[in-house]
């Protein structure tokens, strides 16, 4: 049993306390608010939210949940405090974190001089980098104590939907904890002992971006399926029945299929097809501001690409991978090919190395793309992959072909692997950028 202040009782604070009194914790929910504070201490809930009225009328019958307005007496009372107070945008659009802030200073005062161990999670949504370097330092000037002994500060995101949030709360895709340090996440993890879910303990950094990229995917899901009902009704085709045979595919349309960050996408299919639905919804002047932007968006990271190569300052350049995939010899649409074509426009001195393909074998469309693209193609291929390694100053991995070959001739600053090199932080995270599983 812990000794938990929450701090906001708004949506996700009061079914975060009331869920986790009834689970056998100490409960007190702090809130500047009298009205809701009073609420709470009669045994009601100050939001609606299905079963929570009732949830809290029997966690405050029962002694686990209090409230109160004093965030002195609630921090020296407990041992954890979860902090879900909002952090709405402000007139620019970015976080608003004035409330988050106040919080922290008061939990790190209200500590400070003192001996006691606490551990700050932060429940509510922020970007990466605010806790880091914002947050972590306010609490541990506040508290006049570095972080990570006797006081630890780490996020818990939340994946509550308003109406079902206490169903949500039991039956979690995953309980994610953010933490500096590994051992940070201890007491936090014992709160959730009692939820059947996979329990993950990763970077700050990580953590965060987890509950924005959630939501981002939500968004765009439900703005891909309404954008597939525009063009269904336009073509006169059925879009409810369109998107329900479309989730019907669990192979890859509804799966973790495509869902890898890494490099630009490619080949015969993908791009001609999303230019093909742009390009009728142009012409009957349909607005797709989605679909309309997915080729653009490659293009962009195809670019970043090209800006990591050209920053290293280097002419020599061997590319292990030149078809869109692996196993392949098809050229068409291939980032690839246009990585090597803008790189030998801007004089650089490439070598490529793919066993799948074979110049005098391209046929049809795939030989007159690469016509068009790379016609000096077989200057280019080399066969061995020694052959390679001894011209590159800088080798630029594209495809799997190059997990099967021997690279420790190059240090690792020489290699730039475009499978995670645009996705994955050069830097260090304090727990090593791994997933733990508890």
């Amino acid at each position: 049993m812990k000794r938990v202040a929450v701090f906001g009782t708004g949506y996700v604070g009061c079914v975060t306390a009331a869920c986790l009194s009834r689970d056998g914790h100490q409960v007190i929910g702090v809130d500047i608010d009298t009205e809701k504070v009073a609420a709470l201490n009669e045994g009601k809930s100050p939001v609606a939210e299905p079963g929570l009225e009732e949830l809290v009328a029997e966690q405050v019958a029962a002694g686990r949940l209090r409230a109160t307005e004093d965030f002195e007496l609630a921090i020296r009372e407990t041992e954890i405090a979860m902090i879900a107070v909002g952090t709405p945008s402000d007139h620019a659009g970015a976080v608003s974190t004035a409330a988050l802030e106040k919080v922290i200073c008061s939990i790190g005062q209200t500590l400070r001089g003192s001996d006691q161990s606490y551990t700050v999670v932060i429940r509510s949504t922020l970007l990466p980098g605010i806790l880091e370097t914002s947050l972590a330092p306010m609490l541990a000037e506040a508290a006049d104590s570095a972080l990570g002994g006797r006081i630890r500060i780490c996020n818990n995101p939340e994946f509550l939907r308003e109406s079902i949030a206490i169903r949500d709360y039991d039956a979690p895709p995953f309980v994610v904890v953010g933490a500096m340090a590994g051992t940070d996440a201890d007491d936090v993890m014992v709160l959730y002992g009692a939820i059947d879910a996979e329990k993950i303990v990763t970077d700050t950094y990580t953590a965060a971006l987890l509950k924005y990229g959630c939501n981002a995917y939500h968004a765009l899901k439900i703005g891909f399926a309404n954008e597939m009902g525009a063009l269904a009704k336009a073509f006169g085709a059925d879009g409810q029945q369109v998107m329900e045979l479309l989730c019907r595919d669990t192979k890859l349309n509804v799966s973790k299929a495509y869902l890898r960050p890494g490099f630009s996408f490619g080949g015969s299919c993908l791009p001609k097809d999303v230019r093909a639905l742009t390009r009728y919804a142009e012409e009957q002047a349909l607005k797709i501001s989605i679909l309309r932007s997915v080729l653009p968006s490659n293009q962009e990271h195809l670019d970043r690409a090209i800006r990591i190569i050209e920053d290293r300052g280097v002419r020599k350049i061997g590319m292990v991978g030149l078809s869109f995939k692996s196993g392949t010899d098809d050229l068409r649409e291939s980032p690839f090919v246009t990585l090597a074509e803008t790189l030998v426009g801007r004089g650089c001195d490439i070598k490529i190395y793919d066993p799948g393909i074979s110049v005098s074998r391209l046929k049809g469309g795939n030989l007159a793309y690469i016509d068009q693209r790379l016609p000096h193609l077989a200057a280019l291929l080399v066969e061995k992959p020694e052959d390679l390694t001894a011209h590159a100053e800088l080798l630029v991995l594209g495809n799997d072909i190059a997990d099967g070959l021997d690279l420790t001739s190059h240090r690792s600053e020489d290699i730039i692997d475009l499978r995670c090199c645009l996705v994955v932080s050069e830097q260090e995270s304090p727990t090593s950028a791994t997933i733990a599983e508890v």
